[in-house]
């Protein structure tokens, strides 16, 4: 099928991202020439409005199809970046600005003379970098230049980046080759990719990159590597992206020489209050540190009998001189916690509510057990109101089919963040939870490597922009964002965009179908994660084990996390967690995660609960097919190399939900006996044959 014109689109690799500026359509294109004809930037330049300038340039340039002029002075068919000290007189009459902050921005088409131009006014420089990018959107998205009226300013101060990259350029659970960071060429030879991916980021309003894994390396905090640090701290600084850096607690006696790690030991103190002016007289806006204690064999306060306050007030009293913050995580859990590995972090953190350093933040997942298809929001949000959280998500799909699998995760997010806590002191939801907090934000775990598509797969990309709209604006719509994606991915053709949003927006479901419906969870393969493994018991710490989690036996299935089981559910505010106590009125998309129910459970649907678990599965490798029914239609639409490589992407999406599919009936219906619902094709497959694959050299696995 070719397109329209008879001409077909030329191949792209995928390494502009959503920054791919095409010229316009005649009619638009007439109109953004009257409109752009000069661009008046605010004086005296700095990088940071060089940058936005530099930007709107390439953009209009190409959009338009000619490169606007540098303008004296404000006039008809200008574009101006004007703040209340460049262009007073423009700046008030883009209305009111103390709303916005340092972040926020205006633009607006006014009059000017005896025409019109466009203004993007802020308070400070960072507003003019948003509200640059922010008119370039929406010149993509169609909006006539001649009457533009945008507003915005960031719900959350942090909006950051979690890069899981370790110092020999491993990745853990990166799935889109090495880390981009080289860091052995680093300082001396810095590569233009750093550039591109921190523009890249200001294009989203990401505001901040942790730089290296969670599970850190000592050296990170060694004089070489803070220059390092320090050469991409020089790189994102005009493109309003801070640099923090992931730090091991028992870095003071690993690399520092210290007798011990103890928070409390005045040795420890020093050392750390050192490091922290050592590393801010090299990067002097360094964002701070983040910190993953006690956890997965992690050292931390505990090890000393110190709480994670304790320990965190340490680091964080070391910070406090330089404004920058301490960013703790509470992923934590131990093998002998003797109820249930979800409650762990609420049993642990909610009794140290206040007791942390006003530049504390807590950083939460957005579930309680570990980023699966499918959680309930974690129960911390709501019941931490003096204490500061971030919000911690995956872009990275550890769980979700790596970047092999279409899973667009907008929809994952927007859940979370409206999720209704019912403590209407916290502002009831999620988002209004964080919003609350003057020092709160979203920190995703990045999908980004060294592949030159970024992300290991073209649709990957759509997470990264997904995530960065979202962390701006907490109450977007993620099916909204999903078409500003398709749009700035694949052209103004409204046919490929409806058909990449039904895509879109039908793809986290059906892996949540494929692999873990009706609220079962964790029933990955060991280790790399990758394929299913319901199978599996053996392993050292009973948390590590799928059964742990789905406890299928010849009589039911699920985890009882109800008041008559772990009590998990006491959790969650009223009416919640009277709601999720009953399965009755447990909905269902979490009614295996919170109850251990017979295999003839009935279900709304009128079949048991063994035919809605099996169809549940069938119908996840159903919609799998028809993404790629849906694609293979977009043929001639999108360029041929793109088509080509997601087209081979669902083939193999497709091939892993059957195996998903029937590895995980086949285990079930061993331990059920039950025989097959009526209407339900056995597994292609004996069980066995499932259970002796083997993936040593999964990628992802980091160290």
């Amino acid at each position: 099928m070719a397109t329209r014109t008879g001409v077909l689109p030329p191949d792209e690799d995928g390494y502009e991202l959503w920054l791919r500026y095409r010229t316009l359509p005649a009619a638009p294109r007439r109109r953004l020439l009257a409109s752009a004809r000069a661009l008046l930037a605010p004086r005296p330049a700095t990088p940071m409005t060089d940058a936005v300038v530099g930007e709107l340039g390439r953009a209009i340039g190409v959009l338009c199809g000619r490169a606007p002029g540098r303008a004296a002075r404000a006039a008809p068919g200008t574009i101006v970046l004007a703040t209340p000290q460049s262009q007073p007189a423009l700046a008030a009459a883009c209305g009111p600005l103390e709303d916005l902050g340092d972040e926020g921005y205006v633009v607006r088409t006014a009059p000017v003379g005896r025409g019109r131009a466009i203004i993007v006014c802020a308070r400070h420089e960072r507003g003019l970098l948003y509200g640059g990018f922010a008119l370039i959107r929406a010149l993509q998205l169609g909006a006539d230049p001649r009457s533009l009226d945008l507003r915005s300013a960031p719900a959350l101060s942090l909006r950051l980046l979690n890069h899981w990259d370790n110092l020999d350029r491993s990745v853990e659970r990166g799935y889109a080759g090495q880390s981009i960071w080289d860091w052995w060429k680093l300082p001396s030879i810095v590569d233009a990719r750093y550039a591109d991916h921190a523009r890249a980021c200001a294009s989203v309003g990401i505001n901040g990159v942790v730089l290296n894994n969670v599970n850190a390396a000592s050296e990170v905090l060694s004089a070489a590597w803070i220059a390092k640090a320090a050469a991409l701290a020089d790189v994102f600084r005009p493109w309003g992206v801070r640099v923090y850096l992931s730090v091991r607690f028992s870095a003071p006696r690993e690399l520092g020489g210290q007798a011990t790690a103890d928070p409390a030991d005045a040795g420890v103190q020093r050392w750390w209050a050192d490091k922290a002016a050592e590393i801010h007289r090299a990067i002097p806006d360094f964002g701070g540190w983040l910190v993953k204690a006690n956890s997965e064999g992690q050292p931390g306060p505990q090890d000393y009998g110190r709480s994670h306050a304790e320990g965190a007030n340490t680091l964080a009293r070391a910070l406090a001189p330089h404004g920058s913050v301490l960013m703790w995580r509470a992923f934590v859990y131990a093998a002998e916690n003797p109820r249930d590995r979800a409650m762990q972090a609420y049993d642990e953190f909610v009794p140290l509510d206040g007791q942390f350093l006003p530049n504390v933040i807590v950083q939460v997942k957005n579930g309680p057990i570990d980023f699966q298809p499918r959680e309930p929001f974690h129960p911390l949000f709501g019941a931490m109101r003096a204490t500061p959280l971030i919000l911690e998500c995956q872009l990275t799909k550890e769980y979700l089919g790596f970047s092999t699998h279409l899973a667009y995760l907008g929809p994952m997010w927007e859940e979370v963040l409206r999720s209704d806590t019912h403590r209407p002191q916290a502002g009831h939801t999620v988002a209004a939870t964080l919003t609350a907090q003057p020092r709160a934000g979203m920190a995703g775990v990045a999908n980004i490597g060294s592949d030159r598509n970024w992300c290991g797969s073209h649709f990957d990309q759509a997470n990264w922009y997904a995530y960065g709209r979202l962390a701006w604006d907490v109450g977007a719509r993620s099916r909204a964002i999903a078409a500003e994606w398709a749009v700035l991915t694949f052209g103004n053709d409204p046919a490929v965009r409806d058909a990449v949003v039904r895509m879109m927006m039908a793809s986290r479901e059906a892996v949540v179908d494929y692999m873990t419906p009706l609220g079962l969870h964790h029933l990955m393969d060991t280790g790399h994660h990758h394929g299913p493994g319901p199978w599996v018991s053996e392993l050292n710490r009973p948390e590590w084990n799928p059964t742990y989690y789905h406890r299928a036996d010849r009589h039911g299935i699920g985890f009882d996390r109800s008041t008559r089981g772990s009590g998990a559910v006491s959790q969650y505010a009223e009416p919640l967690a009277r709601r999720w106590d009953d399965p009755q009125t447990t909905p269902e998309e979490l009614l295996l995660w919170f109850h251990h129910l017979p295999w003839g459970h009935p279900m709304p649907s009128g079949r048991d609960l063994w035919h809605e678990l099996a169809e549940r599965y069938d119908r996840g490798v159903r919609t799998v097919q028809r993404l790629r029914a849906t694609w293979r239609r977009l043929q001639g639409h999108v360029d041929a190399r793109r088509h080509r490589d997601v087209s081979e992407h669902l083939a193999q999406q497709h091939a892993e939900a059957r195996w998903w599919r029937d590895a995980c009936l086949a285990y079930f219906q061993s331990v059920n006996g039950r025989p097959w619902p009526e209407g339900v094709t056995p597994p292609a497959g004996t069980l066995a044959e499932y259970r002796a694959m083997r993936f040593a050299f999964a990628p992802g696995r980091g160290g």
